[in-house]
């Protein structure tokens, strides 16, 4: 199976409140899923997403 994934970066100002709802949406909505995260040491948040090819757009995020 081929994924396309999405990268996305996450500021340090986004709580993990905020970041759980945002992702999740994503997930039911737009048919991703969390592929990989990384935390940094200044907050912020690396996050790639992936879905199998053929689904909607890339995600639109806004915080």
């Amino acid at each position: 199976m081929s994924y396309e994934y999405a990268p996305l970066r996450l500021p340090a100002h986004v709580d993990q409140l905020t970041a759980t709802a945002q992702l999740t949406v994503q997930a039911e909505f737009a048919g991703w899923e969390l592929a990989r995260l990384r935390r940094y040491p200044d907050g912020t948040r690396w996050v790639v997403l992936r879905r199998p090819h053929g689904t909607a757009a890339r995600p639109g995020l806004s915080y």
